[in-house]
C-alpha cells in the first residue's frame, strides 16, 4: 500500500470569490451601444490564493494542501469555505473586512466587463499558532499574493522566513517584496517590468533576462522565474546564461488562472524533490494543459498531470491529447486522426501529416509501439524507439497530439480517441481500409490522402546498408 508524502505543501495568501455570469446576447440596448446578455448562469470558484490552494492539491499525488488566509464572517467568506470543503485544509487568519468578489460577465467565452468588491486591503489579527507550524513543517510554501496586506504582516514575513522547505512566492504590483530566503519569485511579464525599475525596454528575451537578474539582486532571492504567456518562462539565477522553457501552443482556451497554474505546478514539483529547472519545465507544461482544459471556468475538472512526454504503457487518451480534443469538442470543431509506424520521418510521412491537419481543427497521430512495430516490421525495427518517435512528431506544428497504442491495427484506440476523419497515405487507395468499420460506429468518415512517390522508411534503410 503506497502512502501518501507526510510533509504537507501549504499555500499562503489571499483568497478570492471568483464568479462567472455566463450568458448569451444577440442585440444592444436601444439607449447605449452595449449589448443585452440574457439567459445568465452563475458559476463560482475560488479565486487568488484559494484557486491555487485547489490547483495544487489536483496535482499533489496525494499530499495534503494547507491553505492559510484571512476569512472574514460574511456570505463571500461563506461560499468560499463551501467551495474549499473537502478540496483544502483551511487555517484561516480572522479578518473583519469584507471577502473580495470579483465577477465577469461573459458572453460565451468572452468577457464583457468584471465588477469587484470588497476592500482592496484586508484587516485581520494575528497568524494562527497552527498556521506558522503548518508553515515550518510543510514540504513547499507557495506564496500567492494578491495585494491585500497577507504577505506584508510581520508574523507571516517571520513565519515564512523561517520556514524549512522551499518557498515559492507569485508576486502581485501592490503586494510586498518576497522575503529573501525565497527559492523562487514567478512575476508574469507585465509585473516583472514594473518591479525591476530598470530603464530597460522592449520584450524580447534580452530584456526580459535583464529585468530577471536585476530582480535577484534587488530582492537577495534565489531564482526568478518569469512567465511569458504563450512564449512560456524564462528562468535566471541572477548569473550565467538564462533558461527559456517555451510552452506548447494553445489554440482557444481561456488564460485566467494560468498565473496560479504555474505557480502551484512548481510548489508541487519543489515539494517532490525536483530541481528548480525541472520544476519550472513541469509549470509550463501544467500551465499549457490548464489553458487548453478551460482554465479557471474548469477548475473542478478531473486532474490532468502535465508531462511532455506521450504515454507508451497503454493505449487511450494522454493529458494532452485529452486537451486537444476538449478544446476542439467544445468548439464544435473536427478531429482528424492518422496512424502508422513513422519509424523514421521522411518527407512523404510530413506530406501526409500536413495533408491531414487540413481536413480538420486538430490532428492526433496514432502510432504503433515497439512491440507492435517489430510484428509488423520483424526483429530489427524499429529504429527509433516510440517514445522519441512520439516526440519527433509533436514537434511538428501541424501535429496536436500523439497516442501510442500495442496492438497491431490502431481499432482501440480509434474507440478511445473518437475521430471524425481518419487518414491515410495514397498507397491504401481502393483498398478496404480495416479502420472504416470502427469509424462508422459513431459516424466518422476514412479517408486515403495523395501519396508522395518515392519515399519510405524501408527503402531509406536499405539506401543506408549500401552507403
Amino acid at each position: 500500500m503506497t502512502r501518501a508524502p507526510s510533509r504537507p505543501i501549504v499555500v499562503v495568501g489571499d483568497a478570492l470569490l471568483d464568479v462567472d455570469l455566463v450568458g448569451t446576447a444577440s442585440r444592444l440596448t436601444p439607449d447605449a451601444p452595449v449589448p443585452v446578455v440574457e439567459d445568465v448562469e452563475t458559476r463560482e470558484r475560488p479565486g487568488g490564493a484559494a484557486l491555487a490552494a485547489v490547483l495544487a492539491a489536483r496535482s499533489a499525488g496525494g499530499r495534503e494542501v494547507v491553505l492559510i488566509t484571512p476569512l472574514a464572517d460574511d456570505e463571500g467568506a461563506a461560499r468560499l469555505r463551501a467551495l474549499l470543503d473537502g478540496r483544502v485544509r483551511l487555517i484561516e487568519i480572522p479578518a473583519s473586512s469584507t471577502t473580495p468578489v470579483k465577477q465577469r460577465i461573459r458572453v460565451g467565452d468572452h468577457s464583457v466587463a468584471r465588477l469587484d468588491s470588497g476592500g482592496a486591503v484586508a484587516t485581520f489579527g494575528a497568524l494562527p499558532a497552527a498556521a506558522a507550524t503548518a508553515i515550518g513543517d510543510a514540504a513547499a510554501v507557495l506564496v500567492a499574493d494578491y495585494g491585500r496586506g497577507t504577505t506584508s504582516a510581520p508574523d507571516v514575513r517571520a513565519a515564512l522566513s523561517a520556514a524549512s522547505g522551499p518557498v515559492v512566492w507569485d508576486p502581485h504590483p501592490r503586494g510586498a517584496e518576497p522575503v529573501p530566503s525565497a527559492r523562487l519569485v514567478t512575476p508574469n511579464g507585465a509585473e516583472a517590468a514594473r518591479a525591476a525599475g530598470l530603464d530597460v525596454t522592449g520584450e524580447g528575451l534580452a530584456a526580459v533576462g535583464a529585468r530577471a537578474q536585476a530582480l535577484i539582486a534587488h530582492w537577495g532571492v534565489g531564482a526568478v522565474a518569469i512567465t511569458l504567456g504563450a512564449r512560456g518562462a524564462l528562468l535566471s539565477y541572477g548569473e550565467g546564461a538564462p533558461m527559456v522553457v517555451p510552452a506548447t501552443p494553445v489554440t482557444g482556451g481561456d488564460p485566467c488562472g494560468a498565473g496560479d497554474a504555474f505557480a502551484a505546478a512548481v510548489t508541487v514539483a519543489l515539494a517532490g524533490g525536483a530541481v528548480t529547472g525541472e520544476a519550472v519545465t513541469a509549470a509550463v507544461a501544467a500551465a499549457g494543459t490548464f489553458v487548453a482544459r478551460g482554465g479557471a471556468t474548469a477548475w473542478d475538472a478531473e486532474p490532468a498531470v502535465a508531462d511532455p512526454a506521450p504515454d507508451t504503457d497503454a493505449p487511450g487518451p494522454a493529458p494532452r491529447l485529452a486537451a486537444v480534443l476538449d478544446r476542439v469538442r467544445a468548439a464544435g470543431g473536427t478531429v482528424v486522426a492518422t496512424g502508422g509506424c513513422f519509424d523514421l520521418l521522411h518527407a512523404g510521412h510530413v506530406a501526409t501529416l500536413q495533408a491531414a491537419r487540413g481536413l480538420g481543427d486538430c490532428l492526433v497521430v496514432c502510432i504503433n509501439s515497439d512491440d507492435s512495430v517489430r510484428r509488423l516490421k520483424g526483429p530489427t525495427r524499429p529504429l527509433v524507439t516510440a517514445a522519441d518517435r512520439a516526440r519527433v512528431l509533436e514537434a511538428l506544428e501541424f501535429v496536436d497530439a500523439v497516442v501510442v497504442f500495442d496492438e497491431d491495427t490502431p481499432a482501440q484506440v480509434l474507440e478511445h480517441v473518437r475521430p471524425d476523419v481518419w487518414a491515410k497515405g495514397g498507397d491504401y487507395a481502393g483498398a478496404d481500409l480495416p479502420e472504416a468499420a470502427v469509424l462508422q460506429t459513431w459516424g466518422g468518415q476514412a479517408v486515403v490522402l495523395p501519396y508522395l512517390d518515392g519515399h519510405s522508411t524501408t527503402a531509406l534503410v536499405e539506401r543506408s546498408r549500401v552507403w
